[in-house]
């Protein structure tokens, strides 16, 4: 029970790695508060936890809105009286380079995967500060420190996500307040799972490629990621801060000659 007693905020976690960080978090002990725009998405997570015994509350909200996200915390704060654990799951990918993006794709992209980090800490950490405790996760993306082909806007955005990691840490190191950012190579998500099917003439062979960037020679799962996840929420890695972890199977530091 490494996360007893915790309230834990995590957004995105109607599916894939949110969904699979939530139902992780809410066995080792938290109460999982699960964000999702899709009410039914975010709704299935939440009874799922509670058939298992766990404690949920789901709360439907748009984090690139600022009134949703303060309406959000508002709910929960009024609710549990602080968030231990803030985990800005939310995010979307965009494919182009940069000649080839519209603009409304650009500003998409950006305002998910940047805004939705931005909103939620805005909100959350007064309230951290309060308490003069706290751990913030952000997802970044190893492709934050490589170049890959047509990632032009998730690549900016997973790069703004990792330096605004580094000086939310400085300014909020005395107030006890930890942030730390997950770096993931490319995980089996259903997500990833449609852009193959729609992206690729040839599915299989768009993956094999895939996998081959990754010394590993497989994609993540989103348990990987949860476990690291896990980690940082937990009071374990309380002398880790304003750090990158990767779990991407090799991809950032490693090539196979």
């Amino acid at each position: 029970m490494r996360l007893k007693d915790k309230i834990v905020l995590i957004t995105g976690a109607g599916s894939g790695i949110g969904k699979t960080t939530a139902l992780l978090f809410a066995s080792e002990g938290a109460t999982v508060i699960v964000n999702d725009l899709s009410e039914e998405s975010g709704q299935s997570t939440a009874e799922e936890i509670v058939r298992a015994n766990g404690e949920a509350l789901f709360v439907q909200a748009d984090v690139t809105s600022p009134e949703s996200v303060k309406a959000m915390v508002d709910r929960i704060i009024e609710k549990y009286g602080r968030i231990d654990v803030l985990f800005n799951n939310a995010g979307i990918s965009g494919v182009g380079a940069v000649h080839e993006l519209e603009l409304d794709t650009w500003e998409r992209v950006m305002k998910v995967n940047v805004n939705g980090v931005f909103l939620p800490s805005k909100y959350v950490v007064p309230h951290m500060m309060e308490k003069k405790r706290g751990s913030i996760i952000n997802m970044s993306s190893c492709v934050a420190e490589i170049g890959l082909a047509r990632r032009t806007a998730y690549a900016a955005t997973k790069g703004a996500v990792l330096a605004l990691t580094k000086s939310m840490q400085v300014d909020y190191a005395s107030y006890g307040i930890r942030v730390n950012a997950i770096l993931p190579g490319t995980i089996l998500t259903p997500f990833v799972e449609n852009y193959l099917k729609t992206a690729y003439d040839d599915a299989e062979k768009a993956l094999e490629g895939i996998k081959k960037r990754q010394l590993s020679g497989e994609l993540g799962l989103p348990i990987d990621v949860a476990y690291a996840a896990l980690y940082l929420a937990s009071d374990e890695s309380r002398f880790m801060m304003g750090s990158p972890l990767y779990i991407d199977g090799g991809a950032t530091f490693g090539k196979d000659a």
